[in-house]
């Protein structure tokens, strides 16, 4: 006994310090590599090996196992210590730094809250109307915000209008059969509401009692045995003159197993409404290149590898994602309307207003409720849209290709950039006041409405719009600097020609069709990222891709267009991705859940960017020929 104890004692250690075990035990296990073959391609593959696995085993912080590269190339004489500093601050890390500007405006001034409350609104109350509205409001907010930080803002929401459906299910009936005809409520309230009488049984004093009960069209509820005190008029021959009948305020539940919701229907609202909005978040990352980090990895990596393609912009990668973000909406829906409340759309979406349940009604004041609470449309919040809709305009704009765009008003050409528009935008929100530069007869309210919000700022008349601390706060700098890992490993497999050697190593799979090839690569990236981060997961996958489109004579974007964006579909466990992790910490879904519906999401994902890629991407990207920018890399590997 107590050898099997002190066995167990020594397994538990090893298990807690596993971490720091593989820390040291895999760049060891590794060593041989660049010692018996003293080359730079082995010391690169050394330094991105040990790399990888720090990522994917997440064994120190993502942050962390990017600062590698920065010692072992120079420590290898693969790179100097000035070319690897160069790689970590690229031009997408300035593009980063000013949309970060804009979105902390954005949380700030709660523009993010209105714009979600009031498309909630326009979808209504219907459990499935109210899915599809939830997920378009996070999918916009989810362009221009982070994946996490929206799903972070748009679940509150959604667990107050959930709060209100289970609080109202409880005093409900098991059915949602109960209606009330909204246009003729106030007619009804004056009818005699001595229609309907429910004989209860009196326990303590054996005796029957007549209680009015208010009719159906007044409050839509129905009083059940059990639910609530029992009150109750005796009858004395005539009806009483004020009848009344009063529930039992339901209790709030602790949301965390199913005996504790008040029906199975209503659990399925719950997940499928929950599990929408991270879906959503990921699915309106995908449409702007700075709406999700992968995206960013992506762009700055190939236009770093391939300078003379010059197709990668804001405004290509719109036209073709959006498409794919819609139909992936669409379906997503669809498919966890099907999986969490049956196919039976007409009920749950039904876009009349003219008759609704009463847990209907009071889900839609609970949401008006909290759209009041913000109050009139603040002068921040203004000068914030104006700013949102001018960056948007300035990146669709600067060269669209199909028209000459502002920046041909230059006389030096290739200057500007994406990030020009998002860092100047994003310095003039750290000048601009807060408060109306001019009176009005609001100037009152704004004041006050600014005052709340400036947390000790307000005695300031020209406290700016954001200030550091708000930028400070939402800038992901762990981000900046794994994408500036990545940057450093794709320069290293650049200069010492291990993306050559790769490339040479995967000529077998030069009979393949293109198609077969990018769907290969889907499945595998989509597989992969269930289990490790998604930056990391792009980040050596890039590379390798890269130089097997370059070997197949592939065109790189066939292959490297489908990879990123099906990086981002870890979506069937909670370690998948951040918002998966939020969305499971209210309770409401199991991993099982999350596996059932991620696996279907997964599919969609897949199988419309192979749609994509195979139909509008083509004409878009010309994707049929190889370019002769993709040559590029091998003149310079070989130098």
């Amino acid at each position: 006994m107590r050898l099997e104890g002190a066995r167990m004692d020594l397994i538990k250690k090893i298990w807690t310090a596993r971490k720091l075990i593989l820390v040291v035990m895999i760049p060891l296990s590794l060593l041989p590599l660049p010692l018996i073959h003293p080359c730079s391609e082995s010391s690169c593959a050394y330094v991105l090996i040990v790399t990888a696995v720090y990522w994917v085993s997440e064994a120190v912080p993502l942050g962390a196992a990017a600062l590698v590269p920065a010692f072992l190339y120079p420590l290898f004489g693969v790179l100097k210590s000035s070319e690897v500093a160069s790689e970590y601050f690229k031009d997408t890390t300035l593009l980063l730094m000013g949309v970060i500007c804009l979105a902390a405006s954005i949380e700030k001034w709660n523009l993010h809250k209105r714009i979600a409350l009031r498309m909630v609104m326009i979808a209504g109350a219907k459990p499935g109307m109210l899915v599809l509205g939830f997920m378009c409001c996070t999918t916009f907010l989810s362009m221009w915000l982070s994946n996490t930080s929206t799903t972070a803002m748009v679940m509150p929401i959604a667990e107050a209008v959930l709060q209100q459906l289970i609080c109202t299910g409880i005093a409900d009936s098991l059915e949602d059969s109960l209606t009330v005809d909204t246009q003729d409520e106030e007619s009804e309230e004056n009818q005699d509401s001595s229609k309907n009488h429910l004989e209860l049984l009196d326990r303590k004093h054996n005796v029957k009692h007549k209680v009015c009960m208010l009719s159906e069209e007044l409050n839509g509820l129905t009083l059940k045995p059990g639910f609530g005190p029992e009150f109750c008029k005796e009858s004395n021959g005539y009806l009483p003159e004020a009848p009344i009948s009063i529930p039992a305020p339901p209790k709030k539940p602790k949301i965390r197993r199913d005996s504790l919701y008040p029906t199975k229907r209503d659990h399925m609202i719950c997940k499928c409404l929950s599990l929408s909005i991270t879906y959503a978040a990921t699915i309106g990352g995908l449409i702007t290149i700075t709406g999700t980090s992968t995206n960013l990895i992506f762009a700055e990596q190939f236009n770093n590898r391939y300078p003379e393609a010059k197709v990668i912009n804001f405004g290509t990668w719109f036209i073709f994602s959006l498409p794919i973000a819609l139909i992936m909406l669409m379906l997503t829906w669809i498919w966890l309307h099907c999986l969490f409340l049956g196919c039976n759309f007409r009920d749950t979406c039904s876009l009349s207003k003219k008759r609704k349940t009463r847990r209907e009604i009071l889900s839609e004041k609970r949401i008006h409720e909290e759209y009041q609470k913000l109050g009139p449309i603040s002068y921040p919040e203004v000068v914030t849209g104006i700013f949102f809709i001018l960056m948007t305009v300035l990146w669709f704009t600067r060269e669209p290709g199909f028209v000459p765009g502002w920046t041909m008003l230059f006389e030096k050409k290739g200057y500007r950039t994406d990030a020009t528009v998002s860092v100047l935008l994003g310095f003039l929100l750290f000048l601009i006041p807060a408060r109306k530069p001019w009176p009005s007869a609001f100037s009152s309210e704004s004041k006050g409405d600014d005052d709340d919000d400036d947390d000790g700022e307000e005695e300031d008349p020209l406290a700016p719009m954001i200030t550091w601390k708000d930028f400070q706060r939402l800038m992901p700098w762990e981000i900046v600097i794994l994408v500036g890992g990545g940057y450093a490993l794709a320069a290293g497999c650049k200069v010492s020609g291990l993306s050559m050697w790769i490339g040479r190593q995967l000529e077998p799979m030069s009979g393949l069709p293109p198609w077969a090839v990018t769907l290969l690569a889907c499945l595998l990236v989509s597989a992969v990222t269930e289990f490790a981060s998604n930056p990391a997961t792009l980040t050596v996958f890039l590379p390798i891709l890269s130089a097997l489109s370059e070997t197949l004579h592939i065109n790189p974007l066939h292959t490297l267009i489908p990879a990123t964006m099906c990086v981002s579909f870890g979506v069937m466990l909670p370690v998948g991705n951040p918002p998966n992790a939020i969305v499971f910490s209210y309770g409401h879904v199991q991993i099982s859940d999350m596996v059932k519906a991620g696996f279907g999401v997964n599919l969609i994902g897949v199988f419309v960017v192979m749609l994509a890629i195979m139909t509008w991407g083509e004409p878009l990207f010309h994707l049929s020929e190889f370019p002769t920018w993709a040559l590029m890399p091998n003149v310079t590997g070989s130098l």
